[in-house]
């Protein structure tokens, strides 16, 4: 059996009606690699009276990875960085110690309807930088490597595969990759990280022969190649890298201390991370507290 665990996910509201489907965190798994949260968006019609704006809010302890398959994310933080995020490009902001940002419809699509489709994913921190600086790394479509495996498109958005590398700085072993199967065809996976998953984007799949349900995270079993199948066009996403083992995770804080988390509320709620230049507006603490 090559698949050790199959995620359904479920699905949450953030706020206005935008829906997004949540993998990770799970009860029978917090992680895989570094990657500890795994939301699928969309695709869903933006529309110019759709409020779905995520206003400024704080994070410590993890990089914010942001990839779009389709639209666009206006985002900015509390260190000044303006980025609107477009299809293909890998958008990795780091908060270690601290860091607010917000998430926006650009400007430019603030009268039209558009569609937005994408992964937001979070990854943890080593224990010896979660403290380190904050700073965004925007990493434009182009610069991704790219190639052919076996007739399958691949791009590396993260990590190394197939001898391609991503130039997007991590800070431990980590695997992202962007495949795009054709209908009848097959992509042996090889182990490319101690531990790694396959999320079936868009349609069924099959991983050495088991079923894998469009919108299910497939987590393999460490040590061995699989082969990836799908009847139709497909896009699959992998993820992986080394294990940095239980974090303590309570709103948009991860870290391994809880006296850490407790520490990041009452900066929040003192004003403490900084503002988000150009904004007004903030997501407050949740009203029920985390204790450390």
């Amino acid at each position: 059996m090559a698949i050790e665990l199959l995620l359904n996910g479920h699905d949450k509201d953030l706020g206005g009606g935008f829906a997004v489907r949540r993998l990770l965190p799970a009860a029978k798994r917090q992680a895989v690699g570094p990657f500890l949260f795994f939301d699928h968006f969309g695709p869903a019609e933006q529309r110019p009276e759709d409020n779905h704006d995520v206003r400024p809010h704080p994070h410590i302890g993890l990089a914010t990875v942001t990839y779009l398959f389709e639209g666009a994310i206006f985002h900015r933080d509390s260190l000044g960085s303006e980025q609107e995020i477009q299809p293909g490009a890998i958008n990795w902001m780091t908060a270690g110690r601290g860091i607010a940002h917000s998430e926006r419809r650009p400007a430019r699509l603030a009268q039209q309807p558009y569609v937005n489709h994408g992964l937001q994913l979070w990854a943890a921190l080593p224990e010896e930088h979660e403290r380190t600086e904050p700073s965004f790394e925007h990493t434009p479509a182009a610069s991704i490597p790219a190639l052919e495996v076996d007739g399958v498109q691949v791009r590396v958005l993260i990590g190394h595969a197939f001898g391609k590398v991503s130039p997007v700085t991590t800070f431990s072993e980590t695997v992202y990759l962007d495949v795009a199967l054709k209908g009848g065809t097959s992509f042996v996976l090889p182990p490319l990280a101690p531990e790694l998953a396959v999320y079936a984007v868009d349609h069924a799949l099959t991983v050495d022969g088991e079923a894998v349900a469009p919108r299910q995270l497939a987590v393999l079993r460490p040590g061995a190649g699989v082969a990836i199948h799908s009847t139709a066009p497909a896009r699959v996403a992998v993820i992986g890298g080394a294990p940095l083992g239980h974090r303590h995770m309570w709103w948009n804080f991860v870290a391994s201390r809880k006296e850490s988390i407790v520490q990041a509320a009452d900066d929040w709620e003192a004003g403490r991370f900084g503002r988000v230049p150009g904004e007004s507006e903030f997501i407050p603490l949740p009203e029920r507290r985390f204790t450390a």
